[in-house]
C-alpha cells in the first residue's frame, strides 16, 4: 500500500481559547475528509500537526512550566481531538481502520548555530517585570516583547519505529506534533531542551526516513504562488527543485511563512525521486495528488 505523510497546520485545529471556533470547525472537517478520501483512495495515513496558537496560550497560563511540558501537553491535546474526530468517522463508515497517537520526541543538536541566535517568538507578549526579571532571550516584535527559543533542525526521531510498526499495523498515525518535542543526548541520557522545531521540516524528514509515497503540506493558500499580491502574480501547479531554490534566493518565499514549507517539501523531493512533494489546501488532498489543485515539486 502507499503510504502519505499529511502536515496540519496549527491554525487549522481549535485553539483552547475558543476564539474563531466556526473557522478552524470548518478547516478541521476538510481535514478529516481528506483523510477519509485518502484512505478510500488506498492510501495509508501519518498526520502531523503544528500547535503555534494551542502552546501559546498554555505558555500565557504558566510561563514556569518548561517549554518542552508544554510540546508534549498540546501533542496530547491536539492529538486527542483528531484522534477522537477521526475514530468517530470511521466507526459511522465501518473502515477497518484505528488511530494511534505517538507522544513524538526528537533529537537535536545542542552544536546547532540555532542556539547562538534564537529567533522564534514563543508565548505571550512579556509585561515590563517580566522583561526585567526572567532568564530569557528576549526579541521586540510588531505585537510587543516576547521570549524567543531556538528552532534548530531535527537529527533524530527517537520514536520512528513506533511510527513504523503502527503504520504497519493499518492504523492511522498521528505524531511529531508541533514539530516534536526537542531532547539532547547528555551522555546516557535525554533531556528536554527550550526550542521550537518547525513542523514542516519535521514532516520532511519523517517522510524520507519512513520512505513515503508522498508528503503533503496542508496550508490556507490553495497553491504556491510568485509575485505574491502583485500584478505579474502566477499561480505555479508544478514547480522544479531547481526553479523552487531560485524562486527561494530571490526572496519569493519569506522564512516566516512559505520558506520552511518548500525548503521542507524540496529535502523530500531531492531524497524520495518518485514521491510526490506537493502543498495545497485542506480539502484538495486527493485532486493535488492528481495533479488538479496545489503545487507539486518535481525533480525534473
Amino acid at each position: 500500500m502507499r503510504t502519505v505523510v499529511y502536515a496540519i497546520g496549527g491554525n487549522a485545529l481549535s485553539s483552547p481559547t475558543g476564539d474563531n471556533q466556526q473557522g478552524t470547525a470548518m478547516i478541521l472537517a476538510k481535514v478529516m475528509s481528506d483523510v477519509i478520501d485518502l484512505l478510500e483512495a488506498g492510501w495509508r495515513v501519518i498526520l502531523t500537526h503544528g500547535n503555534g496558537p494551542q502552546v501559546g496560550h498554555l505558555m500565557s497560563l504558566d510561563s514556569s512550566q518548561p517549554m518542552d511540558d508544554w510540546v508534549a501537553a498540546t501533542q496530547g491535546m491536539i492529538g486527542h481531538s483528531l484522534s477522537i474526530n477521526l475514530d468517530s468517522i470511521l466507526m459511522r463508515r465501518s473502515r477497518p481502520e484505528a488511530t494511534a497517537v505517538v507522544l513524538t520526541r526528537v533529537e537535536v543538536d545542542t552544536e546547532d548555530s540555532a542556539f547562538e541566535f534564537p529567533t522564534k517568538p514563543v508565548g505571550p507578549v512579556l509585561s515590563d517585570k517580566q522583561v526585567m526579571s526572567e532568564d530569557w532571550d528576549i526579541a521586540e516584535t510588531v505585537i510587543g516583547p516576547r521570549r524567543v527559543v531556538a528552532s534548530p533542525k531535527p537529527i533524530r526521531i527517537l520514536d520512528l519505529e513506533i511510527i513504523r510498526s503502527l503504520i504497519g499495523k493499518n492504523a492511522i498515525v498521528i505524531c511529531c506534533g508541533g514539530g516534536g518535542i526537542p531532547v539532547t543526548k547528555n551522555g546516557e541520557y535525554y533531556q528536554g531542551i527550550p526550542a521550537v522545531i518547525d513542523k514542516d521540516r519535521l514532516s520532511s524528514l519523517l517522510a524520507i526516513e519512513m520512505d513515503v509515497d508522498a508528503l503533503i503540506i496542508s496550508t490556507a493558500i490553495d497553491a504556491i504562488r510568485t509575485s505574491f499580491g502583485k500584478e505579474n502574480e502566477k499561480v505555479h501547479r508544478t514547480m522544479s527543485v531547481a526553479e523552487a531554490k531560485l524562486f527561494g534566493e530571490q526572496g519569493e518565499f519569506p522564512p516566516g511563512s512559505m520558506g520552511p514549507k518548500v525548503t521542507s517539501l524540496i529535502e523530500y523531493a531531492e531524497k524520495k525521486k518518485d514521491g510526490k512533494s506537493i502543498i495545497c489546501q485542506p480539502g484538495d488532498a486527493l485532486m493535488a495528488l492528481r495533479g488538479d489543485s496545489g503545487t507539486t515539486i518535481t525533480n525534473e
